[in-house]
Formats: C-alpha cells, sequence, structure tokens
C-alpha cells in the first residue's frame, strides 16, 4: 500500500560535498535537484502528501552565507518549478514561521502558494524556520488566546491547532545520510510513523532508493496497539 503521507528529513547534503572536494553550497545544490526528483515520483506513485524538513530553528546557527545559499536555492526552486507543480496538480503549504525569513523569501513563497492553492493531486508540505517543539507551543497559546476551555482539548482539539491541521500523520518518515534521529520534526504527528534510515546521502537519494523505502515499509505490519492477530 502506498502511504498517504510521506515526510523525509533530507540529511547529508554538506557531507556529501565534502566527500567530492565540494563547496557545502554544491551539495545544498545537488539536494534540490534530489528534491524535485522525488516530488515528481511521488506524485505519479499517488502518494497524497509529501513533507520535506528544508529549514529548521536550529539551522539559524549555521554560517550566514550558507543561510544565504539556502535561501537563494529555494527561491530559484520555487520560481523554476512553479509550472511543474501546477501541471502535476501539487498544492504547496508551508509548516513553521515565515515572519524572520528576508522579505524575498516570504514573496517568492506567499506567490506559489497563491498560484498553487486550487491544484489537488498532492500537498507539498516545506518545513520552514520550523521546530516540532515550538509548534506545540505555538498550539497551545493560540488555544489559550481563543478561550477553549480544558474540557474540549482532545487530540483532535489539539491536532486542529499544528501546522498540519487537516492533513493526515506521516505514515512513514524516511531519513537519509545514516542519522538516526527525529531532530525535532513532526513530533506530535509521528507517534505511529514507521521510521526508515538509510545511509544515503540526500543528494544521492534517488527515486530509486525511495522506492526501496516504500518497500520496506510495504513488509511492516502497522499494529497501532493492536495484536497481529486483531490487524
Amino acid at each position: 500500500m502506498t502511504p498517504r503521507h510521506i515526510a523525509v528529513i533530507m540529511d547529508g547534503n554538506g557531507r556529501w560535498a565534502k566527500s567530492r572536494g565540494l563547496k557545502r553550497s554544491e551539495g545544498h545544490k545537488a539536494g534540490t535537484e534530489a528534491a524535485k526528483n522525488i516530488v515528481t515520483r511521488c506524485r505519479e506513485l499517488g502518494v497524497e502528501h509529501l513533507t520535506l524538513y528544508t529549514f529548521s530553528k536550529e539551522n539559524w546557527a549555521r554560517p550566514k552565507d550558507e543561510i544565504a545559499t539556502l535561501f537563494d536555492l529555494l527561491q530559484v526552486f520555487l520560481k523554476k518549478e512553479l509550472s511543474s507543480l501546477r501541471e502535476q496538480g501539487v498544492r504547496l503549504k508551508i509548516l513553521g514561521e515565515l515572519s524572520e525569513f528576508p522579505f524575498g523569501v516570504r514573496q517568492v513563497v506567499a506567490h506559489t502558494i497563491k498560484k498553487t492553492e486550487n491544484c489537488k493531486s498532492m500537498t507539498l508540505n516545506l518545513a520552514l524556520n520550523y521546530s516540532g517543539r515550538d509548534e506545540l507551543v505555538r498550539a497551545c497559546r493560540k488555544m489559550i488566546s481563543e478561550g477553549i476551555s480544558e474540557d474540549k482539548i482532545t487530540e483532535e482539539t489539539l491536532s486542529g491547532y499544528l501546522y498540519t491541521a487537516g492533513q493526515p500523520d506521516p505514515d512513514l518518515i524516511i531519513r537519509t545520510s545514516g542519522e538516526q534521529r527525529l531532530s525535532n520534526y513532526l513530533l506530535y504527528q509521528a507517534a505511529y510513523s514507521e521510521l526508515y534510515f538509510t545511509d544515503v546521502y540526500w543528494p544521492d537519494f534517488t527515486p530509486e532508493e525511495l522506492d526501496k523505502a516504500l518497500a520496506d515499509f510495504a513488509g511492516r505490519q502497522r499494529r497501532f496497539g493492536k495484536t497481529g492477530d486483531q490487524i
């Protein structure tokens, strides 16, 4: 069965570049190409939601020139791929706070969201300036500010205040480059996600590598607290 929602931690761009004697910026550029190919492959497979961990709140601690490169690549990617996203019926959504981003980035992101808002084949979530813990704090604050009473706060209520409101939780979370942790990514939504870790660096994560992850996913039994006999 094809997952409805796949989330990816795109890790290893810098190490990919270093292993080839290239600048880190070249790794990020190659990673952008990998992302484009994975978006297309997920659309072909009928995946309804794809979430890519693009820039975390912790990434602000990186060198300023690297951050500038990431922002430039994001703008180029969205401008270049807008027509393709529309043709494929892919709607763009953002998970995270964009207010801290440069005006140019916010403008391009807003334009892409507007131009793809009626696309219905697949939702592409870009986690930008995202933090799983911050998302939960933000949701709680918003519920308090709206005067929601204690007895009305349920898992469903809380889910409705997350960035992913209205979308299913990830069935599968993929992390590349050999690291085996969530890194503050979709902490609430990942409660019953299947996790898949690969040593492949993100720029080398091809559609064929995605197919391997999906084959592994297909062989798992998701019990959600029940016994195998009950499934």
